[in-house]
């Protein structure tokens, strides 16, 4: 039975080498891995990010702007296999905390067990933690302890700051996202027209900070406010 839509990818392919980069093994086998896959399982790929580096490092630029990519345009990330994306467990568990969905070519289904088994070890370990804190807490009001701030109520109702300084900073780090992708569009597609780059994004399901389509103007106002602040 056809797919009642197709899958959107953002593909990523890393060497640990120069040398392996320089050889095109590492890099083509991995590409026929996504080719394979996307020849059994249909989907599209929406763009494509390449590096040389080590699996060690959680600081990755080009695996930045992919999951940037993917999570702004609501994509799946594909890799060959899980250690071309990572060995460390706490870099997966930030791709699940942010929602972003990845799938190995190699194993089609493991990103799924994975992220529900990480998720069933934290939910564990939050309960075990919450069992701690609540026998910690009796037991300091069995000794006379007097517990949490008595001026808690109005600082709670001061404090009119807090839920503005959040959008704000959610808003800026969209930003700074979106604007990592027009330049990617810009640099690796060619594009260079505001008209142009709208249309690229929101062919591909981005949308703006407020879920609308991107126009031309919103386009400049984001490079030349990502000129301003570089």
């Amino acid at each position: 039975m056809p797919l009642p839509f197709s899958p959107r990818y953002v593909a990523y392919y890393r060497v640990s080498t120069q040398q392996q980069s320089r050889s095109g093994l590492g890099l083509s086998a991995q590409r026929q891995a996504v080719n394979d896959y996307l020849a059994q399982y249909g989907g599209e790929v929406i763009a494509e990010f390449q590096e040389v580096e080590s699996g060690k490092k959680a600081d990755r630029p080009q695996f930045h702007h992919a999951a940037d990519y993917a999570e702004l345009a609501q994509a799946t990330l594909l890799v060959a296999k899980l250690d071309r994306l990572s060995r460390d467990l706490h870099f997966i568990t930030g791709l699940q905390k942010r929602g972003i969905r990845f799938t190995l070519c190699d194993l089609p289904d493991v990103d799924q067990l994975t992220i529900h088994i990480l998720a069933a070890m934290a939910q564990h370990e939050a309960k075990m933690i919450s069992q701690r804190t609540r026998l910690a807490l009796n037991a300091a009001k069995q000794r006379g302890t007097v517990l949490g701030n008595p001026d808690i109520d109005a600082i709670r109702h001061s404090d009119t700051q807090t839920a503005t300084q959040h959008r704000t900073q959610r808003q800026a780090h969209w930003k700074q996202r979106i604007q990592r992708v027009i330049q990617h569009v810009e640099q690796d597609e060619g594009l260079s027209s505001g008209t142009a780059i709208a249309h690229a994004l929101n062919q591909r399901g981005l949308t703006t900070y407020e879920g609308k389509p991107f126009t031309s103007a919103t386009i400049s106002r984001l490079r030349r406010e990502g000129t301003k602040d570089g």
